[in-house]
């Protein structure tokens, strides 16, 4: 399995802080990476968003439920209850976004990606990567609200 450079995944780290800060307000603090197998609990919402080009592999954005529903409820401005399709929708264009973001972050460096259309995962599931180790890093803000960012890619 191949190792990934931290200079590759800082620009994942640094587009999801600053979208979160930008679309929700929320300051994070970057918790310690380290290699995780890729096993969600039932309480948990993936975003998993699918990467080409001069790297392949994946990025999985994961938090539970009630996370979800308090970054959704702040990018929409109101309170969010529950996981209906409009908050769905509006976690999945924020992943979209962090994504994008780091696209940009990497064409400055002469890297070139595109990223899939995001996947929305919810409950217990496993993902394999066998091409590359899966490098989790936590974002954390507010009491114990914990956004995990989970990067397998392989530098083609």
């Amino acid at each position: 399995m191949a190792d990934i450079n931290i200079e590759y995944i800082n620009p994942f780290l640094a587009s999801a802080s600053r979208i979160l800060k930008d679309m929700c307000q929320i300051e994070t603090k970057v918790g310690k990476p380290y290699v995780k197998a890729s096993e969600f609990g039932g309480d948990t919402i993936i975003i998993m968003i699918g990467i080409t080009g001069e790297f392949r592999g994946q990025v999985l954005i994961a938090f539970d439920n009630s996370v979800a529903l308090d970054i959704a409820s702040k990018m929409m401005m109101m309170p969010v209850s529950e996981m209906n399709e409009i908050a769905t929708s509006a976690i999945s264009e924020m992943g979209n976004m962090i994504l994008g973001n780091a696209a940009t972050i990497l064409s400055t460096k002469g890297v070139g990606i595109d990223i899939t259309p995001p996947t929305i995962c919810r409950g217990t599931v496993s993902f394999t990567t066998t091409y590359a180790k899966n490098i989790c890093v936590p974002l954390t803000y507010g009491d114990n609200m914990c956004i995990e960012i989970d990067i397998a890619l392989k530098v083609e």
